[in-house]
C-alpha cells in the first residue's frame, strides 16, 4: 500500500470538480433529449436521453461486440459470492434466478419479475410459504434442464461462508435464523440437499417455507446469490473463475484484473425466457488499472460504457462535458458515499471523537471533491438514500451538515475532542480504494479539513479488487489502525432491510466480507430491523426505517458525503439503454444493443 499525502494532486481535483459543476449548468440549459441532439456528429442519443427512459431502442441490433471497460474488476463473479452492483447487473448475462428485477427504466426496474419461474410467487396467507414452477425449456450450457434441485443447491451455498464468503446473506438468515443447516459442502445427506427450509417436489416445482414471515422475501430471491448452481459443476472457492451458465451468454475466457469474455451459450433458448433480448453476439470487458485511461477509451469510441457504473473520473468528465454532452446521462443513484468509523480502533470506541470528525469534516470540500452538487450529488445528512421509503433526505440533518455547518464547525469538533479525552486531537488511518480517483480525493479533502481540528491523518491506499478480505476483515481492519474507511452503499432492494441490514444489524458482522465496518452492535436497532420484517403495511415499513436511520445517525457511526450523483459514459453505437432504479441508476446491462454490429 503507498501512503499519499495532501499534496497537488488534490487541488487539481478540486479544481476540475468546479469546472465539471460549471459545465453541467451549461449542459442541463441546452436541453437533454433526442430531438435536441439529432443533429450531432456522433449519432449519440443526447444528454440525459436514457435517464429513467429508453434511448434508442428501435435501432438495436442482433449481432456484434458489446465492449465494456472498467477500473475495477469485481469482487467475484461467483453468483454467491459477488457483492458489487455491476457483478449483479453483469452476471445476469450468464446466471438467472426465479424472479429477477424488471426490465424497464427508472422505478419500475426496481419492481420483480419472473424469470427462471412461470410467474411470481404463490404466496400463502400467512406468508411464509412461496411456491414457484419453472419454466419449459430451461437448460444449462451444456443442454440439460435446470431443475428446482438446481436453484435450491445454489441457495444452499449461500450457507457456506467459510468457503465462499463475500455475498450477501439474507436467504440464510430468513430461511434459517437459527443457523442449523451446516451448508452443502458439510450436509450429511446423499444428496447435498438437505436445507428444510426449502422442498423440491419435483423438477419443476420449489417451495419455501420461511419460520417466520418476511415481505421482503420475494426482492431477496431476486438476488443473483439465488441463482441455481449445478453440483456437478461446482468448483467451490474456484467457482467464481468459470461459473456454469444458465443465461444467453458463457464464459470464454477471464483473466482476473486484465478481462473477461462472454459468447453465446447456444443452448439458451429465447422462448423460455422472457428478460433477456441477447442482443449481442460477444460481450467483452477490459479492465484498466488507471480510471482516466479508462474514460480516454470511452472518449475515444474504443468501447461502449463503464462497467463499474459509477461515474467518469474528473478528468474525463470535464472533457466529456465540453465535447461530447450528448453521450452522458446524470443519473441520480441509490447510493450513498461515506466516511464509516470501526469502533475497534480507538479512539473511534468513544462517541465524541467520532462526532469530532463529522464536525471538523467541510461538507462542501467533500461535495466538491466528489464532482459538486451535479456530477457528485447533495450534501448528505444522514444515512438512508431517496430511494427507499422512509427517507427524509436533507430535511433530516442532525449535525446540520448542509446548513450551519456545512463547511465544518471547529468550534464543535474541539467540543467533541474534549468530551472525548483527547483535546490535543490524534493520529489516524484512513483506508480508500487506490482505483478510485474520487474516492482518493474526497480522503485527501477529509485529510486537510481534519488537520485544522489536530486531526493527522495518513491515507493507506489499497486495491479495490481485494476489499473483502482487507476492509472487510474486521480483524485486518484493527491491525491496520483504519480509523477511518472511505465506502459507498447503494440498496440490495429498495427497503432498509435491503440497504441498511448488511451495514447496521450485529447479526451481519462477518469475520470476512464484513460490512458493518463500524461493528454497530446496538440492541434498539436489532430490534426494529425484526419489528420491520413483521410488518407487512408499506406505511408501517417506512415509519420504522425513519426510525432505524434516526438511531444510526444519533451513534455518530457515519460521516455521509453526499446523495449521489453519477456522470455515465454512452458510446453513440449503444441502443436501447436505459438507467434502473433495480440497479441504483446504473444502465441496465441486460438488453443493451448495438447500432451498429461490423
Amino acid at each position: 500500500m503507498t501512503t499519499q499525502r495532501t499534496s497537488g494532486r488534490r487541488k487539481q481535483a478540486m479544481a476540475a470538480a468546479a469546472v465539471v459543476a460549471a459545465l453541467l449548468t451549461t449542459a442541463a440549459c441546452g436541453g437533454g433529449d433526442d430531438s435536441g441532439d439529432k443533429g450531432s456528429k456522433s449519432g449519440a442519443a443526447g444528454f440525459d436521453a436514457a435517464n429513467n427512459k429508453v434511448a434508442q431502442a428501435s435501432l438495436a441490433k442482433k449481432g456484434g461486440t458489446l465492449k465494456f471497460g472498467g477500473a475495477q474488476d469485481a469482487d467475484s463473479w461467483d453468483t454467491t459470492r459477488g457483492y458489487y452492483g455491476f457483478m449483479w447487473n453483469f452476471s445476469r448475462y450468464y446466471s438467472r434466478q426465479l424472479v429477477t428485477n424488471k426490465t424497464a427504466p427508472g422505478k419500475e426496474g426496481a419492481t420483480v419479475a419472473p424469470d427462471l419461474a412461470t410467474d411470481v410467487a404463490k404466496v400463502s396467507d400467512d406468508g411464509k410459504t412461496y411456491t414457484y414452477t419453472l419454466r419449459d425449456g430451461v437448460t444449462w450450457e451444456d443442454g440439460k434442464p435446470i431443475t428446482s434441485k438446481d436453484v435450491k443447491y445454489g441457495i444452499e451455498r449461500v450457507w457456506a461462508q467459510d468457503v465462499l464468503s463475500g455475498g450477501p446473506t439474507y436467504l440464510k438468515e430468513v430461511l434459517d435464523p437459527k443457523g442449523e443447516y451446516q451448508g452443502p459442502y458439510k450436509d450429511k445427506s446423499a444428496d447435498k440437499l438437505g436445507l428444510k427450509a426449502i422442498d423440491t417436489p419435483d423438477d419443476k416445482t420449489i417451495v419455501f417455507h420461511l419460520p417466520k414471515a418476511n415481505s421482503d422475501f420475494e426482492e431477496m430471491l431476486a438476488l443473483t446469490s439465488a441463482s441455481p448452481v449445478r453440483q456437478d459443476k461446482d468448483t467451490k472457492s474456484k467457482y467464481q473463475l468459470h461459473p456454469f451458465s444458465s443465461g444467453p451468454y458463457k464464459f470464454e475466457s477471464y483473466n482476473p484484473g486484465k478481462d473477461l469474455t462472454l459468447v453465446r451459450n447456444t443452448e439458451w433458448k429465447q422462448a423460455s425466457d422472457p428478460v433477456r433480448k441477447a442482443y449481442p453476439d460477444k460481450i467483452t470487458v477490459k479492465f484498466f488499472t488507471n480510471a482516466n485511461d479508462l474514460d480516454q477509451r470511452l472518449i475515444n469510441g474504443d468501447l461502449d460504457l463503464d462497467i463499474n457504473q459509477t461515474g467518469m473520473s474528473p478528468q474525463g468528465r470535464t472533457i466529456a462535458l465540453k465535447q461530447h454532452k450528448e453521450n452522458l446521462d446524470n443519473p441520480v443513484s441509490g447510493y450513498i458515499r461515506y466516511a464509516v468509523f470501526p469502533q475497534s480502533v480507538k479512539p473511534f470506541d468513544n462517541i465524541h471523537c467520532r462526532k469530532a470528525v463529522i464536525y471538523g469534516a467541510d461538507h462542501v470540500s467533500l461535495q466538491t471533491a466528489r464532482g459538486g452538487p451535479v456530477a457528485g450529488g447533495d450534501i448528505g445528512t444522514n444515512m438512508l438514500p431517496p430511494s427507499v421509503p422512509g427517507a427524509e433526505g436533507q430535511s433530516y440533518d442532525p449535525y446540520e451538515l448542509a446548513g450551519a455547518n456545512k463547511s465544518g464547525s471547529e468550534a464543535k469538533a474541539k467540543e467533541e475532542l474534549k468530551a472525548c479525552g483527547q483535546p490535543n486531537g490524534f493520529k489516524t488511518t484512513i483506508a480508500v480504494r487506490n482505483n478510485k480517483p474520487v474516492e482518493v480525493a474526497t480522503a485527501q479533502s477529509l485529510q486537510a479539513s481534519l488537520k485544522k481540528i489536530g486531526i493527522d491523518v495518513e491515507i493507506d491506499q489499497f486495491d479495490g479488487s481485494q476489499t473483502t478480505g482487507i476492509i472487510g476483515s474486521p480483524s485486518n481492519v484493527k491491525k491496520k489502525g483504519y480509523g477511518i474507511i472511505i465506502m459507498g452503499w447503494g440498496p440490495d432492494f429498495p427497503s432498509v432491510q435491503g440497504y441498511g441490514l448488511p451495514l447496521w444489524n450485529s447479526d451481519y458482522i462477518l469475520e470476512s466480507g464484513n460490512n458493518n465496518y463500524a461493528l454497530i452492535k446496538d440492541k434498539s436497532i436489532d430490534g426494529l430491523f425484526s419489528d420491520y420484517v413483521d410488518t407487512l403495511d408499506a406505511a408501517g415499513k417506512a415509519k420504522i426505517a425513519t426510525e432505524i436511520n434516526h438511531k444510526v445517525m444519533e451513534g455518530g457511526y457515519y460521516l455521509p458525503f453526499v446523495f449521489e450523483k453519477f456522470i455515465n459514459w454512452r458510446s453513440s453505437n449503444l441502443a436501447n439503454v436505459y438507467t434502473s432504479d433495480g440497479y441504483s441508476g446504473m444502465y441496465d446491462f441486460v438488453n443493451l444493443g448495438l447500432k451498429n454490429t461490423k
